[in-house]
């Protein structure tokens, strides 16, 4: 049986992308974690990482033994944390995975209260544009919008994503008359955005109370793969944006985006808080779900973000 130290070290070392960054989770020296790697490498006869001056790659056989081992160590660290924490305080590595925009404007507002409560807990936040494997990558929590979750996650409603189509001041007032139905939004130019997955534009279709729906056709000025960029690109006159209502809102309660269409939107589906489904959930997650919930209740986040 291999020495926990050593599988430690490479899972952490694939999951941090590097032996300095899993020596640094560890306490550990780059050296130590290096060594612990190259001797499983040797007890297994398999190399597991491809190794140069400047990245860590993990080889199939790595990836099989990272998809085989991450799971039952995250367990048993869990398990452990779990007896320790029963007569103390949270504590921990809290390693949440959030959208960069989102959890700018969002999240790291919180951070003063959430560590006032809670001292013995050291966040870990990635702020990245993707949907994370959790479990695979060992993130005790996510959040983040169009989730696709397996029956291991939970996933708990924020509120809703609504796209509206946004614009500078200044640009409407240059116009005689503004927009009233989708169909008026030919004439104007557009910001356009790209999905990052299929790499084609989206296209969005507009409804409203009363039922009826019409697409978004704007000509395309600039095109973004980035919401946040839509957005100040959208806040330079550049055109008409279709944004989610997350990014949009902060600059709308400013007045330095106005509400085109007012009465018209599209529901992209709900913003979660996601984390794994274990029996033995530790309490540093536990606390973050519910302080979470909690604040985005209290500070009205679901409402403000309504698009209808």
């Amino acid at each position: 049986m291999q020495p926990l130290s050593h599988l430690e070290s490479f899972v952490q070392s694939a999951q941090a992308g590097s032996f300095s960054a899993a020596a640094r989770l560890m306490g550990l020296t780059p050296a130590a974690v290096s060594k612990n790697v190259a001797r499983l490498e040797a007890s297994l006869g398999v190399r597991l990482f491809q190794r140069s001056t400047r990245s860590l790659t993990l080889t199939e056989g790595g990836q099989r033994l990272l998809a085989q081992v991450g799971p039952p160590l995250t367990a048993l660290a869990d398990a452990v944390d779990h007896a320790a924490e029963a007569e103390q305080q949270p504590a921990g590595t809290l390693k949440v995975s959030m959208g960069q925009a989102f959890g700018r404007a969002y999240l790291v507002p919180l951070l003063t209260e959430f560590l006032q409560r809670y001292p013995a807990i050291q966040p870990d936040w990635r702020f990245e544009n993707r949907q994370v494997d959790l479990i695979g990558e060992g993130f005790d929590a996510g959040i983040g919008g169009g989730l696709n979750l397996n029956p291991d996650m939970v996933a708990r409603t924020l509120g809703p994503i609504h796209l509206v189509v946004v614009a500078a001041p200044a640009l409407l007032q240059g116009r005689k008359r503004a927009p009233r139905h989708p169909a008026d939004l030919v004439q104007w130019d557009g910001i356009a955005r790209r999905n990052i997955r299929t790499g084609r534009i989206n296209l969005t279709t507009l409804r409203n109370k009363a039922g009826d729906a019409a697409p978004v056709e704007l000509r395309p000025r600039v095109v973004f793969d980035d919401p946040e960029a839509m957005c100040q690109a959208a806040l330079m006159g550049l055109g008409l944006a279709v944004l989610p209502m997350p990014f949009a809102q902060p600059w709308l309660a400013r007045g330095d985006l106005v509400r085109v269409l007012p009465g018209w939107w599209a529901d992209a589906g709900p913003t979660s808080l996601y984390y794994p489904s274990k029996k033995l959930l530790p309490a540093r997650t536990r606390v973050f779900v519910d302080f979470v919930l909690e604040q985005f209740s209290a500070r009205g986040f679901a409402q403000r973000v309504r698009g209808d």
